[in-house]
């Protein structure tokens, strides 16, 4: 098995890094946004990033569920005991507001479970990563594994960039009469649950909507690290390839 799974990291990160390198290209040039149903926009970053991708992953024959990809049926999908789950471009409004704090997010899914997570910073080049050997993150040629030791500090809380629900603002609210004084980090992106994992910060509420592939990565790093994202319906661990694929509020911490 682990000889398998170091295959599927390497295939992984391979994937995660070329996608960046096609959407860095779009990046740097002028593009068209369009809007998804719900609003959300969609670039041709997102279905060049998500082409790269399953081309690359297909090299597994492991089942891909990706936001840019075709939708698959639950009735098909409940025999996948194990399947990627893939981002191409998660922070597509931080990608338009070019702000750098977007991220591709692939995820490997065992029964429910992550197994195996990338999470690649196009702008900065920096690629986390996880697997049962423990969560990583590579910057400029040095690999660090995390959590990474902190000096000591304030209680620091990580939140959404693009969205602070009014729920999350009185999370915070409580956690100040418990922790005293308390500090604010806004990001985008997969980004917030890496900051958690690496140990930047403490705790990172989420009480508002999300989908399984904005989580997946993010959530093999984090449990790599000694973290956990709890699902605050059933109050255990996130679980994947459900039927409905929209995320309850969680709490990564």
């Amino acid at each position: 098995m682990q000889e398998k799974e170091n295959k599927w990291l390497s295939i992984a990160k391979k994937a995660a890094v070329k996608a960046g390198e096609e959407i860095l290209n779009i990046y740097q040039k002028d593009f068209k946004v369009n809007y998804k149903k719900d609003n959300s926009p969609l670039t041709i970053a997102d279905q060049r990033a998500n082409d790269v991708i399953e081309k690359i992953l297909s090299e597994t024959s492991i089942p891909i569920l990706s936001e840019e990809g075709k939708q698959i049926d639950f009735e098909e999908r409940k025999n996948w005991n194990l399947l990627w789950i893939v981002d191409p471009l998660d922070g597509t409004k931080e990608f338009v507001k070019r702000n750098g704090e977007f991220t591709v997010n692939i995820a490997l899914i065992k029964n429910g479970s992550p197994i195996l997570g990338v999470i690649y910073v196009p702008v900065s080049g920096c690629l986390y990563f996880a697997s049962s050997k423990g969560s990583f993150k590579e910057h400029n040629g040095d690999k660090i594994q995390l959590p990474t030791i902190t000096k000591e500090r304030n209680f620091r809380i990580v939140g959404s960039r693009s969205h602070l629900s009014p729920e999350t603002e009185n999370y915070i609210d409580k956690l100040r009469k418990q922790k005293g004084e308390v500090e604010i980090v806004s990001m985008g992106s997969s980004l917030k649950i890496c900051l958690v994992a690496e140990g930047f910060a403490d705790v990172y509420p989420r009480f508002a909507p999300t989908m399984e592939w904005d989580t997946a990565a993010g959530h093999a790093i984090a449990k790599y690290a000694g973290k956990s994202l709890i699902d605050l319906e059933t109050n255990s661990e996130m679980i994947y390839n459900r039927p409905i694929l929209k995320n309850n509020w969680f709490i990564v911490r």
